[in-house]
């Protein structure tokens, strides 16, 4: 389904961390996109329901972390108002546990950061859903948190890996929560290893060098798979 009319909504965490190829997918379908700057712009008084399209990015703070940063509530409002219209939304990372929070889930830490290049393990519905196109035959996917959620009510489980259940759900075919990374380029994550350089040193064993050699052996099939997940998604929300 194509138009040159229709608006995605992108809410950025980091300058860095923006839409990748989710963008380059979005621009060859007529979308126009523009982003708010979370923390700068104000959502508070924003139709939630007005954009085609809303996909809330990933940052490296906690859904759960209000009292550091104070706008996390507005924006948690704005995702939940966006889901009562059930109007299409995709969270990735931080927003899909931003996503989950609106839902009423808890959001909590994880059990150990998991950062680097593995497959995912999919659910029957999940083999069923978009993300058969992520399914670990064809493609490693990027991980990037250290925080986790529970399943809300009303969501389908539609990936895991051994160290986190909750990989990604679904609510009908207008919401999509992705804790992973399927949107990342290899050039664009060369961004990620300078702005998240810290994060990178305090993880043992974890360094540039071995994340760059990942991406070299992941990247290329995730820019083909990647697209085609994120393309089978819109055409079920019909857009």
């Amino acid at each position: 389904m194509t138009g040159a009319s229709r608006r995605a909504l992108a809410i950025r965490h980091v300058a860095f961390e923006d839409l990748g190829s989710l963008g380059d997918t979005l621009r060859r379908r007529g979308f126009e996109i523009s982003y708010v700057e979370a923390g700068v712009d104000d959502l508070s008084g924003r139709d939630a329901a007005a954009d085609d399209l809303v996909v809330v990015l990933g940052g490296p703070i906690g859904a759960y972390e209000t009292e550091n940063y104070p706008f996390l509530v507005p924006e948690i409002a704005f995702i939940e108002r966006r889901l009562k219209a059930a109007r299409p939304v995709i969270g990735i990372c931080l927003g899909a546990q931003l996503m989950a929070r609106a839902l009423g889930a808890r959001v909590y830490a994880g059990p150990a950061k998991e950062i680097g290049w593995s497959p995912l393990s999919l659910t029957a519905a999940g083999a069923a859903s978009p993300l058969r196109h992520l399914a670990p035959e064809q493609t490693e996917v990027l991980h990037w948190h250290g925080d986790t959620f529970d399943l809300p009510p009303g969501a389908e489980l539609l990936a895991s890996t051994a160290s986190y259940r909750h990989q990604a759900f679904a609510i009908g075919r207008h919401a999509l929560a992705l804790q992973f990374h399927a949107e990342v380029t290899a050039i664009g994550l060369e961004r990620w290893f300078i702005g998240h350089a810290v994060e990178i040193a305090g993880v043992a064993g974890l360094t540039v060098p071995r994340l760059r050699a990942e991406t070299a052996r992941g990247a290329e099939r995730l820019a083909a798979q990647g697209p085609l997940c994120f393309g089978a998604w819109l055409d079920a929300a019909g857009l």
